[in-house]
């Protein structure tokens, strides 16, 4: 076994930190934390860039991403000039181009004028301006405890929004019937989807009203991937240590205090003493790492929070475009794929000439049934099921696929209990942190990942201290955040 002093401050003072994790979470608090001058920290990550599920890759050279991801207007300026000066003129201004399909007609997503007036079906837009008007008449569930997400999202948005576009859609995504998904999910969801915000996003593209931030998004020019390997460079240059294929093995801890990380790569296993683990993996999975072993109770949820899975479905086409749209989305059950993206058409290249890829998102687990097909199959399929919603016959040139075990948390009724032991644990060890997307269980964007990081070095002292006080506070806030789609 190899020791190692990785994990010590270049100049020999501060607190030592190892960050487990690569993703915008993680590479994010590597370079805050440096910059910051509080820590230099060491960042490991088990895949050989970095990125994570919002990393870049290229593909028949086209640059493509882990499914559709967008740098939101939402994002906290702070972080949004962060990333500015990191990506540079890279990062290009894009106008969304999107289209939904409802009742078996496209509508422009985000919604326009036009298409509310011409192309959403008459009957369900004369059903949810009903909606709209009967809410106050609309009854809930009738106690606290018989609520669910389909009581809260029908109290609040009406049966038209419900049945055409949400259950549906929620049951694709995470393979749940609405009454079995958590009430909190719900509460988050509706914050920014309600009826009247919805139309109010609308009317705001009207003339002689407020501009909205809605109809345009950033990206990068290579790909999302850009803005975590603008930060891991970043991080790097202020003496940040970034380790890529280095698979975490253990976290040891001693009276109550982290002591140690291990970690193995091709020349071994490697250890280091440390006094901070931040941790941005799935939080079941770093409850299982902790040497000596968590209580029983502990182990027990740990194995009862779920992730669910899905495969990236790469069709490359000998076309130089397919359609005009960014992104489609597909709410309905019968098109088992909940959204498709085509990447020349986000960052607008036209290269290559004559070839262009498609991205499918296919909510799917390992024990189901598409998960066992080959490449081949799985992109036969896609054709199959573009063309059956009315979209152009694609001129399929070959097929791959990417897969996530561990794509979406499943908010199920019971995850916040079980969620609440391991975060407690966790919390329990001096030193050990879990933040992020998988680290807090929460299906957020990048902005609100990085913002996370940010949260968790201005907590940090430059003498080692963590202000837990402080980081409840924005524990707190993390709960406000609302996911833009």
């Amino acid at each position: 076994m190899a020791v190692s002093n990785a994990a010590s401050p270049a100049n020999g003072a501060g607190p030592r930190v190892t960050i487990l994790g690569g993703g915008p979470a993680g590479v994010g608090a590597a370079y805050m934390l440096a910059k910051s001058g509080k820590a230099t920290p060491v960042l490991l990550e088990r895949a050989d860039r970095v990125g994570g599920n919002s990393g870049t890759f290229l593909h028949d050279g086209v640059y493509c991403d882990f499914g559709s991801h967008r740098l939101h207007p939402a994002s906290d300026p702070e972080i949004l000039d962060m990333i500015r000066e990191l990506v540079g003129d890279d990062l290009l201004t894009r106008p969304r181009h999107g289209r939904i399909r409802l009742k078996g007609s496209w509508i422009h997503f985000p919604l326009k004028p036009a298409d509310l007036l011409m192309k959403m079906p008459k009957g369900f837009a004369v059903s949810l301006l009903r909606d709209m008007g009967t809410k106050p008449l609309r009854k809930g569930a009738p106690t606290p405890e018989q609520e669910t997400f389909a009581t809260i999202l029908h109290k609040e948005l009406g049966p038209a929004m419900c049945e055409g576009f949400y259950y549906p859609y929620m049951k694709k995504l995470w393979a749940l019937p609405p009454e079995k998904l958590a009430v909190t999910l719900a509460r988050r969801r509706i914050s920014g989807s309600s009826i009247s915000k919805i139309i109010k996003k609308v009317l705001g593209q009207l003339p002689g009203f407020k501009k909205p931030q809605t109809g345009i998004f950033y990206y990068p020019r290579r790909g999302f991937g850009m803005i975590s390997d603008g930060l891991r460079a970043g991080a790097e240059k202020l003496g940040a240590q970034v380790h890529l294929q280095s698979a975490v093995s253990a976290i040891e801890h001693e009276g109550g205090k982290v002591r140690a990380v291990r970690w193995s790569t091709d020349a071994g296993e490697q250890r280091v003493e440390t006094d901070h683990v931040w941790s941005t993996i799935p939080m079941n999975t770093l409850v299982r790492m902790v040497e000596p072993a968590a209580p029983a109770h502990v182990m027990k949820a740990a194995d009862s929070i779920n992730y669910r899975g899905m495969i990236l479905i790469y069709i490359t086409l000998d076309q130089d475009q397919y359609t005009e749209y960014d992104a489609h989305y597909f709410p309905e059950l019968n098109v088992p794929i909940s959204r498709l993206s085509e990447p020349k058409n986000y960052s607008a290249s036209s290269e290559p000439k004559g070839q262009t890829v498609l991205c499918a998102e296919l909510p799917c687990d390992p024990h189901e049934e598409l998960w066992g097909l080959d490449d081949d199959a799985l992109g036969q399929k896609l054709c199959d099921w573009l063309v059956a919603t009315g979209l152009p016959q694609p001129k399929l040139k070959s097929s791959a696929t990417r897969r996530l075990s561990h794509a979406y948390p499943v908010y199920d009724r019971h995850f916040e209990e079980h969620f609440a032991v391991l975060d407690d644990w966790i919390a329990s060890i001096d030193g050990l942190l879990t933040f992020g997307r998988q680290g807090l269980f929460a299906h957020d964007n990048t902005h609100h990942a990085l913002a996370m990081s940010a949260a968790a070095v201005e907590c940090i002292g430059s003498d080692g201290s963590f202000d837990d006080a402080r980081w409840g506070v924005h524990r707190k806030h993390f709960e406000s955040h609302v996911v833009e789609d």
